[in-house]
Protein backbone atom coordinates (compact mmCIF):
# COMPACT_ATOMS: atom_id res chain seq x y z
CA UNK A 1 0.00 0.00 0.00
CA UNK A 2 1.50 3.11 -1.46
CA UNK A 3 0.39 6.35 0.37
CA UNK A 4 0.44 9.79 -1.10
CA UNK A 5 1.41 13.14 -0.12
CA UNK A 6 2.07 16.86 -0.90
CA UNK A 7 4.88 18.94 -0.46
CA UNK A 8 4.28 22.41 -0.70
CA UNK A 9 7.36 25.06 -1.36
CA UNK A 10 5.09 28.36 -1.16
CA UNK A 11 6.13 29.31 -4.23
CA UNK A 12 5.95 32.96 -5.07
CA UNK A 13 4.09 34.43 -8.50
CA UNK A 14 4.96 37.69 -10.70
CA UNK A 15 2.67 40.38 -9.54
CA UNK A 16 1.90 38.79 -5.93
CA UNK A 17 3.64 39.91 -2.65
CA UNK A 18 5.43 36.88 -1.10
CA UNK A 19 2.28 36.52 1.48
CA UNK A 20 0.09 35.42 -1.36
CA UNK A 21 1.94 32.35 -1.69
CA UNK A 22 2.08 31.82 2.12
CA UNK A 23 -1.88 32.33 2.58
CA UNK A 24 -1.89 29.88 -0.67
CA UNK A 25 -0.23 27.25 0.94
CA UNK A 26 -1.99 27.08 4.21
CA UNK A 27 -5.66 26.69 1.60
CA UNK A 28 -4.06 24.35 -0.06
CA UNK A 29 -3.04 22.34 3.39
CA UNK A 30 -7.22 22.30 3.73
CA UNK A 31 -7.90 20.85 0.34
CA UNK A 32 -5.35 18.28 0.56
CA UNK A 33 -6.67 17.20 4.05
CA UNK A 34 -10.54 17.79 2.14
CA UNK A 35 -9.10 15.06 -1.14
CA UNK A 36 -7.36 12.62 1.28
CA UNK A 37 -3.79 13.20 1.20
CA UNK A 38 -1.83 11.44 4.08
CA UNK A 39 0.81 14.25 5.04
CA UNK A 40 0.88 17.94 3.81
CA UNK A 41 4.57 18.99 3.72
CA UNK A 42 6.26 22.53 3.43
CA UNK A 43 10.03 23.35 3.06
CA UNK A 44 12.59 25.74 4.21
CA UNK A 45 14.33 27.84 1.46
CA UNK A 46 16.23 31.13 2.28
CA UNK A 47 16.26 34.41 0.75
CA UNK A 48 15.08 33.15 -2.33
CA UNK A 49 12.90 35.24 -4.69
CA UNK A 50 10.57 32.58 -5.57
CA UNK A 51 10.29 30.45 -2.72
CA UNK A 52 8.28 32.14 0.40
CA UNK A 53 8.67 29.47 2.94
CA UNK A 54 11.56 30.31 5.20
CA UNK A 55 10.26 28.88 8.69
CA UNK A 56 8.64 25.63 8.53
CA UNK A 57 7.37 25.33 11.85
CA UNK A 58 5.15 28.85 11.82
CA UNK A 59 3.88 27.66 8.26
CA UNK A 60 3.24 24.73 10.27
CA UNK A 61 1.51 26.75 12.79
CA UNK A 62 -0.75 28.30 10.90
CA UNK A 63 -1.47 25.19 8.61
CA UNK A 64 -2.46 23.07 11.93
CA UNK A 65 -4.89 25.84 13.20
CA UNK A 66 -7.11 25.79 9.68
CA UNK A 67 -7.03 21.05 9.49
CA UNK A 68 -7.97 18.42 11.84
CA UNK A 69 -6.59 15.02 10.55
CA UNK A 70 -3.71 15.30 7.65
CA UNK A 71 -0.50 14.65 8.86
CA UNK A 72 1.33 18.16 8.99
CA UNK A 73 5.27 18.58 8.49
CA UNK A 74 8.84 19.98 7.25
CA UNK A 75 10.10 18.66 4.04
CA UNK A 76 12.46 19.58 5.75
CA UNK A 77 14.51 21.49 8.19
CA UNK A 78 17.81 22.02 7.15
CA UNK A 79 19.68 20.99 10.03
CA UNK A 80 23.31 23.04 9.17
CA UNK A 81 21.10 26.05 10.02
CA UNK A 82 19.74 25.61 13.18
CA UNK A 83 20.28 24.34 16.96
CA UNK A 84 18.81 20.65 17.12
CA UNK A 85 17.99 21.57 20.71
CA UNK A 86 15.99 24.72 18.92
CA UNK A 87 14.52 22.92 16.38
CA UNK A 88 13.70 19.92 19.23
CA UNK A 89 11.51 22.42 21.24
CA UNK A 90 9.52 23.90 17.93
CA UNK A 91 8.36 20.38 16.80
CA UNK A 92 7.19 19.44 20.15
CA UNK A 93 5.19 23.00 20.66
CA UNK A 94 3.53 21.99 17.74
CA UNK A 95 2.89 18.53 18.89
CA UNK A 96 1.35 19.42 21.61
CA UNK A 97 -0.86 22.07 20.06
CA UNK A 98 -1.74 19.44 16.99
CA UNK A 99 -0.97 15.93 19.06
CA UNK A 100 -0.08 12.92 16.44
CA UNK A 101 -0.19 15.02 13.40
CA UNK A 102 3.69 16.41 13.35
CA UNK A 103 6.22 15.05 11.35
CA UNK A 104 10.22 16.11 11.19
CA UNK A 105 11.74 16.03 8.03
CA UNK A 106 15.36 17.01 7.80
CA UNK A 107 17.83 17.97 5.23
CA UNK A 108 21.39 18.70 5.23
CA UNK A 109 21.31 20.88 2.39
CA UNK A 110 22.98 24.95 3.06
CA UNK A 111 21.87 28.19 2.08
CA UNK A 112 21.05 28.72 -1.95
CA UNK A 113 24.29 31.13 -2.14
CA UNK A 114 27.50 32.42 -0.05
CA UNK A 115 25.81 35.27 0.92
CA UNK A 116 22.93 33.54 2.30
CA UNK A 117 25.26 31.14 4.13
CA UNK A 118 27.10 33.77 5.80
CA UNK A 119 23.82 35.06 7.13
CA UNK A 120 22.73 31.70 8.53
CA UNK A 121 26.12 31.85 9.34
CA UNK A 122 26.48 27.86 7.96
CA UNK A 123 29.74 28.36 6.04
CA UNK A 124 30.58 25.78 3.73
CA UNK A 125 33.97 24.93 5.07
CA UNK A 126 32.13 23.61 8.38
CA UNK A 127 32.55 20.24 9.58
CA UNK A 128 30.06 18.22 8.56
CA UNK A 129 27.97 17.11 11.63
CA UNK A 130 24.86 15.85 10.13
CA UNK A 131 25.04 12.83 11.55
CA UNK A 132 25.97 13.63 15.66
CA UNK A 133 22.97 16.58 15.22
CA UNK A 134 20.43 14.75 14.01
CA UNK A 135 21.40 12.22 17.02
CA UNK A 136 21.33 14.73 19.15
CA UNK A 137 17.69 15.78 17.94
CA UNK A 138 16.05 12.10 18.15
CA UNK A 139 17.67 12.59 21.93
CA UNK A 140 15.80 16.35 22.78
CA UNK A 141 12.52 14.90 21.06
CA UNK A 142 12.89 11.49 22.90
CA UNK A 143 13.37 13.09 26.40
CA UNK A 144 16.73 11.09 27.12
CA UNK A 145 19.58 13.73 26.73
CA UNK A 146 20.93 15.88 29.82
CA UNK A 147 18.78 18.70 29.43
CA UNK A 148 14.80 18.42 28.71
CA UNK A 149 13.18 19.54 26.00
CA UNK A 150 9.51 21.40 27.03
CA UNK A 151 7.14 20.84 26.23
CA UNK A 152 7.13 17.03 27.18
CA UNK A 153 5.52 14.92 24.97
CA UNK A 154 4.76 11.22 24.82
CA UNK A 155 6.42 9.45 21.83
CA UNK A 156 7.90 12.40 20.79
CA UNK A 157 8.02 13.61 17.16
CA UNK A 158 8.75 11.41 14.27
CA UNK A 159 11.61 11.98 12.36
CA UNK A 160 12.57 11.45 8.35
CA UNK A 161 15.67 11.98 6.33
CA UNK A 162 15.76 13.89 3.30
CA UNK A 163 18.42 11.67 1.87
CA UNK A 164 21.35 11.81 -0.61
CA UNK A 165 23.76 9.01 -0.47
CA UNK A 166 25.65 9.42 2.35
CA UNK A 167 22.26 10.50 4.44
CA UNK A 168 20.85 6.94 3.47
CA UNK A 169 23.55 5.71 5.48
CA UNK A 170 23.25 7.89 8.14
CA UNK A 171 19.37 7.09 8.36
CA UNK A 172 20.30 3.78 8.13
CA UNK A 173 21.72 3.76 11.12
CA UNK A 174 19.93 6.02 12.92
CA UNK A 175 16.50 3.72 12.33
CA UNK A 176 14.85 6.53 10.29
CA UNK A 177 12.68 6.44 7.24
CA UNK A 178 14.19 8.30 4.26
CA UNK A 179 12.50 10.55 1.42
CA UNK A 180 14.46 10.03 -1.91
CA UNK A 181 14.00 13.11 -4.48
CA UNK A 182 15.86 15.38 -7.01
CA UNK A 183 19.27 13.64 -8.68
CA UNK A 184 19.34 10.71 -6.82
CA UNK A 185 16.48 9.44 -8.27
CA UNK A 186 17.98 9.69 -11.71
CA UNK A 187 21.22 7.87 -10.49
CA UNK A 188 21.79 4.33 -12.06
CA UNK A 189 22.83 3.17 -8.25
CA UNK A 190 19.48 4.15 -7.09
CA UNK A 191 18.74 0.44 -6.59
CA UNK A 192 22.03 -0.50 -5.25
CA UNK A 193 21.51 2.63 -3.04
CA UNK A 194 18.19 1.63 -1.22
CA UNK A 195 19.07 -2.02 -1.18
CA UNK A 196 22.41 -0.82 1.20
CA UNK A 197 19.62 1.46 3.02
CA UNK A 198 17.25 -1.20 4.05
CA UNK A 199 19.60 -4.00 4.65
CA UNK A 200 22.25 -1.77 7.07
CA UNK A 201 18.74 -0.29 8.65
CA UNK A 202 18.87 -0.34 12.39
CA UNK A 203 16.40 -0.16 15.36
CA UNK A 204 13.06 -1.42 16.10
CA UNK A 205 11.21 -0.27 13.16
CA UNK A 206 10.80 -0.94 9.04
CA UNK A 207 12.91 0.90 6.77
CA UNK A 208 10.57 3.05 4.82
CA UNK A 209 11.40 5.06 1.68
CA UNK A 210 9.15 8.00 0.71
CA UNK A 211 9.48 8.68 -2.95
CA UNK A 212 9.77 12.82 -3.59
CA UNK A 213 8.44 13.60 -7.28
CA UNK A 214 7.40 16.95 -8.91
CA UNK A 215 3.99 15.58 -10.70
CA UNK A 216 1.45 17.74 -12.72
CA UNK A 217 -2.36 16.46 -13.77
CA UNK A 218 -4.20 17.67 -16.77
CA UNK A 219 -6.43 16.98 -18.87
CA UNK A 220 -3.98 16.12 -22.20
CA UNK A 221 -0.50 15.33 -21.85
CA UNK A 222 0.38 18.52 -23.77
CA UNK A 223 -1.85 20.19 -21.45
CA UNK A 224 0.26 18.85 -18.54
CA UNK A 225 3.39 19.79 -20.08
CA UNK A 226 2.49 23.17 -20.81
CA UNK A 227 1.55 23.89 -17.21
CA UNK A 228 4.63 22.71 -16.37
CA UNK A 229 6.60 25.44 -18.20
CA UNK A 230 6.42 28.35 -15.49
CA UNK A 231 8.80 25.72 -13.43
CA UNK A 232 11.22 25.14 -15.92
CA UNK A 233 11.71 28.65 -17.39
CA UNK A 234 12.32 29.78 -13.29
CA UNK A 235 14.43 26.86 -13.23
CA UNK A 236 16.14 27.10 -16.35
CA UNK A 237 16.72 31.34 -15.35
CA UNK A 238 18.54 30.45 -11.65
CA UNK A 239 21.01 27.98 -14.01
CA UNK A 240 21.58 31.52 -16.03
CA UNK A 241 21.74 33.99 -13.08
CA UNK A 242 21.95 32.59 -10.03
CA UNK A 243 18.78 33.79 -8.98
CA UNK A 244 15.63 31.83 -8.55
CA UNK A 245 12.57 34.02 -9.85
CA UNK A 246 8.65 33.91 -9.63
CA UNK A 247 6.17 31.90 -11.51
CA UNK A 248 5.66 33.99 -14.60
CA UNK A 249 1.80 32.98 -16.53
CA UNK A 250 2.69 29.90 -19.30
CA UNK A 251 1.76 33.05 -21.86
CA UNK A 252 4.52 35.30 -20.52
CA UNK A 253 7.12 32.51 -20.81
CA UNK A 254 6.13 31.35 -24.06
CA UNK A 255 7.13 34.91 -25.44
CA UNK A 256 9.91 34.92 -23.48
CA UNK A 257 11.33 31.52 -24.75
CA UNK A 258 9.77 32.38 -28.77
CA UNK A 259 12.74 35.54 -28.43
CA UNK A 260 16.28 34.96 -29.25
CA UNK A 261 17.08 32.67 -26.30
CA UNK A 262 20.49 30.80 -26.31
CA UNK A 263 20.32 26.93 -27.30
CA UNK A 264 21.79 26.22 -24.12
CA UNK A 265 18.41 27.90 -21.97
CA UNK A 266 16.31 25.98 -24.18
CA UNK A 267 18.11 23.26 -23.07
CA UNK A 268 17.92 23.93 -19.37
CA UNK A 269 14.13 24.05 -19.86
CA UNK A 270 13.56 21.21 -21.65
CA UNK A 271 15.55 19.15 -19.28
CA UNK A 272 13.78 20.40 -16.03
CA UNK A 273 10.46 19.70 -17.76
CA UNK A 274 11.30 15.82 -18.61
CA UNK A 275 11.88 15.24 -14.79
CA UNK A 276 8.24 16.31 -13.95
CA UNK A 277 5.36 13.28 -14.00
CA UNK A 278 3.55 15.49 -16.43
CA UNK A 279 0.60 13.95 -18.20
CA UNK A 280 -3.16 12.94 -18.47
CA UNK A 281 -4.23 11.12 -15.71
CA UNK A 282 -3.35 7.41 -17.41
CA UNK A 283 -0.13 8.50 -18.43
CA UNK A 284 0.72 10.22 -14.89
CA UNK A 285 -0.51 7.15 -13.31
CA UNK A 286 1.69 4.29 -15.65
CA UNK A 287 4.73 6.69 -14.40
CA UNK A 288 4.23 6.51 -10.68
CA UNK A 289 3.46 2.84 -10.78
CA UNK A 290 6.84 2.28 -12.12
CA UNK A 291 8.50 4.88 -10.15
CA UNK A 292 6.71 3.12 -7.24
CA UNK A 293 8.04 -0.76 -8.61
CA UNK A 294 11.55 0.73 -9.10
CA UNK A 295 11.78 2.51 -5.69
CA UNK A 296 9.63 0.12 -3.65
CA UNK A 297 8.44 3.36 -2.31
CA UNK A 298 6.03 3.34 0.80
CA UNK A 299 4.76 7.06 -0.10
CA UNK A 300 4.83 9.21 -2.40
CA UNK A 301 5.11 12.33 -1.81
CA UNK A 302 4.25 15.23 -4.47
CA UNK A 303 5.38 18.30 -5.11
CA UNK A 304 3.82 20.47 -8.14
CA UNK A 305 4.06 23.85 -8.98
CA UNK A 306 2.28 26.72 -12.06
CA UNK A 307 1.60 29.52 -12.04
CA UNK A 308 -2.57 28.74 -12.21
CA UNK A 309 -3.61 28.11 -9.07
CA UNK A 310 -6.68 26.78 -10.65
CA UNK A 311 -5.09 24.37 -12.69
CA UNK A 312 -2.48 23.49 -9.47
CA UNK A 313 -6.06 22.89 -7.70
CA UNK A 314 -7.54 20.68 -10.68
CA UNK A 315 -4.19 18.71 -10.43
CA UNK A 316 -4.16 17.84 -6.74
CA UNK A 317 -7.59 16.88 -7.28
CA UNK A 318 -7.06 14.57 -9.89
CA UNK A 319 -4.01 12.93 -8.17
CA UNK A 320 -6.04 12.10 -4.81
CA UNK A 321 -8.67 10.58 -7.63
CA UNK A 322 -6.07 8.56 -9.63
CA UNK A 323 -5.70 6.03 -6.43
CA UNK A 324 -9.23 5.76 -4.91
CA UNK A 325 -8.47 2.68 -2.95
CA UNK A 326 -8.19 2.62 1.21
CA UNK A 327 -8.52 6.47 1.10
CA UNK A 328 -6.22 7.70 -1.86
CA UNK A 329 -3.79 4.82 -1.69
CA UNK A 330 -2.28 2.67 -3.83
CA UNK A 331 -1.94 -1.08 -3.52
CA UNK A 332 1.06 -2.38 -5.60
CA UNK A 333 1.74 -5.90 -5.38
CA UNK A 334 4.93 -6.77 -3.91
CA UNK A 335 5.83 -3.18 -2.71
CA UNK A 336 7.79 -3.03 0.60
CA UNK A 337 8.54 -0.25 2.92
Amino acid sequence: MVQLSLLDRSRTRAGEPDGAALSHTVERAVRAEALGFHRFWVAEHHAVPGIASGAPAVLLAAIGTRTRTIRIGSGGVMLPNHQPFVVAEQFLVLEALFPGRVDLGVGRSLGFTPPVRRALRSPASAPDSFASDLAALGSYLDGTAEVTARPAVPGGVPRFVLATGAGLEVAASLGLPVVVGGPVLESPDLPDLLARYRSGFRGDGRPTVLVSADVLVADTDDEARRLALPEAWAWATSRRTGSFPALEPVEAVQAAAAAQVPPRVRADVEASRSRVVAGSPASVRRRLEALVDRTGAAELLVFSSTFDRDALAASDEALAGLFPASARSLDRPGTAA
